[in-house]
């Protein structure tokens, strides 16, 4: 009895330690299981509160308004290449960034609008402008984009926008000190020749009031062709030559349909003088104040609508021209463009002297 009885009492004691043991490994098991689960919540939620920051810190971005002028209506080549570029720039700024585009002139005409912003007015922060219309505030290597018959097609031109070249000559406006800097170029067509009267040849050309801009190189070019350059402001220059204040004028197509200069210069002469070269620019000090994420943004944006605008550009412009052809206007095609270049040379001359080299590098793009 002794002998089972303590063989009883090892037995249980055995047993209650395996208990305790069974029970200590189950305690810790869920120790561990529970310390695992808490590391993966909170790892989650790490992760969740890592995404929130970054999301945060999209969403603190200040909420800034640029407002960006533009000359013409929004139908046209540049106005839509103006809207792919504040709708991508509200997109990839998550809203912290709106474009308050004001279109058709109603901020005024390109040279009040740059003197607005070169003038520190802060009115105005942005603006599509030709790609010369610095020239006479002293950006002397925008002024190669306009010499007449650089670019021998929009390939050539395309090239020159890819290239290294192209941002320094974005740069120009910032680097000396214009307080303004340019974010992307496009083009809105070759510009050609439209008149009250009908232009057959460069001989029909002499004499002629043609409307130009303050631009030095078009006044130079204008009068080497025998006609008299005046200088109209954009937004007048559809009732100038309704009253005869000039007799023709110089747009690319689009811009000609679009303010609906064939109502009152129903002749169009093809010979393709310039490319309409553009540029948008954003003045310094509404760069400076935005934070590196709306900068980012603004810069993709500049990518994307450049783009837009050479796909759009070329059918845009064949189309207008289509539509013009059927509206009964009188189009006239240059067969050979020889006597036009041979009048403009000492005008191309003299204003590449300063820059010869660089220019060469342009023509070498073709």
């Amino acid at each position: 009895m002794k002998k089972r009885g303590l063989s009883a009492l090892m037995l249980a004691a055995i047993a209650a330690l395996s208990l305790t043991a069974c029970g200590g490994t189950a305690k810790n098991n869920t120790a561990t299981e529970g310390t695992t689960a808490a590391a993966t919540t909170t790892a989650a939620a790490g992760e969740t509160t890592k995404g929130g920051e970054s999301k945060e810190a999209s969403s603190t971005d200040p909420q800034v308004t640029l407002v960006y002028a533009e000359v013409n209506p929004l139908d046209t080549i540049v106005g839509k290449t103006d809207q792919a570029f504040k709708e991508k720039v509200e997109e990839l700024s998550g809203g912290s960034i709106k474009i308050d585009l004001q279109a058709s002139g109603v901020l005024g005409a390109e040279n009040d609008v740059l003197d607005n912003m070169l003038g520190g007015g802060g009115t105005i922060d942005m603006s599509r402008i030709s790609a010369f219309a610095l020239t006479s505030y002293g950006a002397n290597k925008s002024k190669l984009l306009s010499i007449p018959y650089t670019f021998a097609g929009r390939d050539h031109y395309w090239k020159f926008v890819n290239s290294d070249l192209a941002p320094e000559f974005l740069m120009e406006p910032h680097d000396i000190g214009l307080g303004v800097r340019g974010l992307f170029y496009g083009e809105e067509g070759f510009r050609h020749f439209f008149s009250k009267k009908p232009i057959n040849g460069i001989d029909d050309v002499k004499g002629l009031k043609i409307r130009v801009s303050s631009d030095p190189v078009m006044t130079g070019m204008v009068s080497s062709l025998g006609a008299n350059a005046t200088v109209v402001s954009m937004n007048e220059l559809y009732s100038a030559l309704q009253t005869g204040v000039v007799d023709a004028a110089e747009q690319p197509i689009a811009n000609y349909k679009g303010n609906a200069f064939q109502e009152v210069a129903p002749n169009l002469i093809l010979d393709g003088h310039t490319l309409g070269a553009i540029q948008v620019i954003i003045t310094d000090a509404s760069w400076d104040k935005l934070t590196e994420n709306q900068q980012k943004a603004m810069t993709e944006a500049a990518k994307y609508a450049s783009d837009f605008n050479q796909k759009l550009s070329q059918d845009a412009e064949n189309e207008v021209l289509d539509g013009l052809k059927k509206d009964g206007v009188n189009i006239v095609e240059v067969k050979d463009i020889t006597p036009w270049q041979e009048a403009c040379k000492d005008v191309i001359a003299e204003n590449t002297k300063d820059n010869a080299e660089l220019y060469q590098k342009i023509l070498d793009m073709k």
